[in-house]
């Protein structure tokens, strides 16, 4: 590696050498307070870093394992982002409970370095280096809490099901070698196919390689983990689950479909489209069947991938891809701000006596007269999530009709039609329970922290900023979107 390349790995670096230091110290001197000033403070200072190296610098590879250009730091960006808000949030979780709670931070920073590692990955190998690394990281975040059995049997439903998908996209893997002889993604663009059986080869392992991702993505019908996991989980883990994790797949998704010919092969556009409407639909309509605002949230998070998935597709059907990715990405971003609010409430408004979350819609009766601050966020949040004007979620969405109208990608259109109507009505009885009138006080013994209440503050502000103008975050993915297809075509 040369000089340039460390330069261009410091946002890496600089996260890698925070965790090496929390472990260091945490092997002679424990300190929750350490923990969490560390890690905001590395965080920041990756966030930094990418700042300074711009989003719109020109592409570097790392050799052939990794790729450093806007695409990849724009994601990183939004990890970042997202693991900051939950460690924040986190800490006026975890300071009720009983327990050690430092390693935590060291996890959280761990997962998010392997979040930014898949998105950057030029090879098969980083790519699933920085996967298990996010993976195993969440293992055990989903399980941290002490109290319940929930979180125990989350941790190992996910466990057990993401290691079958992580079987299946290794051999969809092994596949595509086979029929290629490459495992550097750049080099699957127009591949030599004329072995025997390699065009069956290279089709059956992206399917399997789809497949494992589906998973990551809860995309149905390889979603039934998502609703009991998000339940079981501590709500800050839930809501790094739906945001970063899910994004490190789609980046990755999304770039590869950029770089190779996936989408040139009509029976795998045909299978992904029939799985975006699939969960468009049935995301929607389960979450109709719920009280629980966790098991809401996870269905409605399994409709709004399948919405990202028309953004995903419209590369195929579009001549300037251009559109399509800066729809996708410019949804991703939204919907990041949307579900952190959204998780951010449920964490702050939980009891750290209850061995459950504050998750039922029980809980939020009556909220806009017990703490007016949560109940204007998340009404914000949900309005946000259902498409209303004004609000982030509009705009985001509005941007995914348009690269779908521009692709003629009718059906899948209808789906997000239908699925966003069937949405209005179980978003709103959560904000219809924040209005009733309640003397039931049961979830108001909980008392967050400054620092919570004012990043629950800015993620929540935000929501209604860029709805109104979103100009800043459009012109940011539009400059950085142009080095990527440059360097994919």
């Amino acid at each position: 590696m040369t000089q340039n390349d460390f330069a261009h790995l410091i946002p890496y670096l600089v996260l890698a050498g925070g965790i090496v230091f929390l472990l260091l110290v945490f092997s002679f001197w424990r300190g929750i307070a350490l923990a969490v000033l560390t890690t905001c403070a590395v965080l920041l200072a990756s966030l930094v870093f990418i700042g300074i190296g711009g989003l719109d610098a020109a592409p570097h590879l790392i050799g052939s394992f990794m790729i450093i250009d806007g695409y990849g730091q724009f994601m990183s960006a939004l990890f970042l982002l997202g693991a900051l808000v939950t460690a924040v949030f986190a800490h006026t979780y975890l300071k009720g409970r009983s327990g050690e709670s430092e390693e935590f931070y060291l996890l959280l920073m761990m997962a998010t370095l392997g979040a930014m590692t898949v998105a950057a990955a030029q090879h098969f190998a980083a790519f699933f280096l920085g996967l298990e690394l996010l993976s195993i990281s969440l293992y055990v975040l989903i399980a941290y809490s002490e109290k319940g059995h929930p979180p125990l049997e989350a941790a190992l439903k996910y466990l057990v099901l993401s290691g079958v998908a992580s079987t299946t996209m290794l051999f969809g893997i092994a596949l595509i070698y086979n029929a290629t002889g490459t495992l550097v993604i750049g080099e699957l663009a127009g591949p030599d196919l004329s072995a025997p059986r390699a065009e069956l080869y290279l089709s059956v392992g992206q399917a399997l390689l789809f497949a494992g991702l589906a998973f990551k993505l809860s995309l149905v019908p390889f979603h039934m983990w998502t609703p009991d996991v998000y339940q079981g989980a501590p709500a800050p883990v839930t809501g790094y689950l739906a945001t970063v994790s899910k994004g490190a797949a789609f980046a990755f998704l999304l770039r590869y479909a950029l770089v190779t010919d996936f989408l040139d092969d009509q029976a795998i556009v045909k299978i992904i489209g029939l799985v975006a409407v699939l969960s468009m639909i049935g995301g929607n309509v389960l979450a109709l069947l719920q009280d629980n605002v966790k098991r809401i949230l996870a269905y409605s998070s399994i409709a709004h991938v399948g919405y990202l998935l028309i953004g995903l597709l419209a590369i195929a059907q579009l001549t300037d891809a251009l559109v399509a990715v800066e729809a996708s990405l410019v949804y991703l971003a939204g919907y990041f701000l949307m579900t952190l609010a959204a998780f951010g409430v449920i964490t702050l408004l939980s009891d750290p006596d209850e061995e459950i979350d504050a998750e039922s819609i029980d809980a939020f009766v009556g909220l806009f007269w017990r703490r007016p601050a949560l109940a204007a966020v998340m009404t914000v949040a949900v309005l946000s999530l259902t498409g209303i004007p004004l609000t982030v979620g509009f705009i985001v969405k509005f941007y995914l009709l348009t690269a779908g109208v521009e692709g003629g990608m009718w059906m899948l259109l209808w789906a997000l039609v239908i699925g966003s109507a069937i949405a209005v009505y179980y978003y709103l009885r959560i904000v219809f329970a924040m209005v009733r009138s309640s003397d039931d006080a049961q979830y108001a013994q909980s008392r967050p922290t400054f620092d919570s209440m004012a990043a629950l503050g800015v993620v929540g502000i935000s929501l209604l900023v860029f709805g109104v103008y979103p100009s800043p975050l459009i012109d940011v993915v539009r400059g950085m979107v142009k080095n990527v297809l440059a360097i994919s075509s």
